[in-house]
């Protein structure tokens, strides 16, 4: 029985490894499904196996699990590609008889009424009617989708958002990775649902006064309607599709749709989540 991470180089496969590593997991026990070998090297140098599987080309997931794997299943990134690409990795996971998939889903699941929900709703669906044990980790946001853009932010001096005064109860990238493993190594998880985020909610008013705090310089919260954050963003350079699927994000902070503080992640990982001052002192930095 391996413990098998897909998307294994990416950001959070990453440090997912790196966490099951640390924990004492034996490499050995460890698999890393990527879908180029090459980025992998250096997990297959650590002693992880290393499987080529494409969400893209379902016959190569046909050899990325066997039976009795506990599978991270992280969540493609391709919006309005995934469900084709998770009904590939349901498929192949259910065929082989995977002991556990846990999905990197998202916070709210079934009640989540956003667009960019709306594939991980169906994967949800998916799991379910596979039979296959399961655990949801619906993970709220990511601190970083905010602080990787801090260049940007310092340069015009705001922070520019349709989220209203809406709160965010995210967490950093590493907290959900903690928490994933959790449950990779822990038992009880079968067949349940966690509702993950960050132990407190903050406004993208509270986010711009730490960032300008924290770098000597005067940062405002410049609130704009939909129809002006999307018009924004597709100026920037971004797709159209794209820019209506992330201003529909902000309609949905507004709504306070992220702001739940369930305190699973918390439990999981058995420790408060990183603060927003910590990640956004730590952004600044690099």
């Amino acid at each position: 029985m391996s413990i098998v991470v897909t998307a294994a180089t990416g950001h959070l496969g990453r440090l997912v490894i790196a966490d099951l590593l640390a924990g004492g997991t034996p490499a050995g026990r460890i698999t890393a499904v990527v879908r180029d070998a090459d980025r992998a090297a250096d997990l297959a140098a650590r002693g992880v196996e290393v499987r080529i599987g494409d969400y893209d080309r379902p016959e190569t997931l046909k050899n990325a699990f066997r039976a009795g794997d506990r599978v991270l299943f992280v969540s493609g990134s391709e919006v309005g590609r995934r469900v084709p690409q998770h009904t590939a990795v349901v498929e192949a996971a259910t065929g082989a008889g995977v002991a556990l998939l846990a999905y990197t889903s998202v916070l709210g699941g079934p009640d989540a009424d956003f667009t960019l929900a709306d594939e991980h709703k169906a994967t949800e669906e998916l799991i379910l009617g596979s039979g296959l044990p399961y655990t949801f980790l619906r993970n709220g946001w990511y601190t970083e989708v905010y602080t990787q853009g801090l260049g940007r932010v310092l340069e015009q001096g705001e922070v520019v958002a349709a989220a209203g005064d809406g709160r965010i109860a995210s967490a950093a990238r590493a907290d959900y990775a903690a928490a994933a493993a959790a449950v990779l190594t822990g038992e009880g998880h079968e067949n349940r649902a966690y509702e993950l985020s960050g132990d407190t909610a903050w406004s993208l008013a509270e986010y711009a006064a730490v960032v300008g705090e924290l770098a000597g310089k005067e940062i405002v919260y410049r609130p704009v309607t939909p129809q002006e954050q999307q018009a924004g963003l597709v100026a920037a350079g971004l797709p159209e599709g794209l820019a209506a699927i992330l201003a529909d994000v902000d309609r949905a902070i507004a709504r306070g749709l992220i702001a739940g503080t369930s305190g699973d992640l918390s439990r999981l990982i058995g420790r408060p989540t990183t603060p927003l001052r910590e990640s956004v002192a730590a952004a600044l930095k690099d």
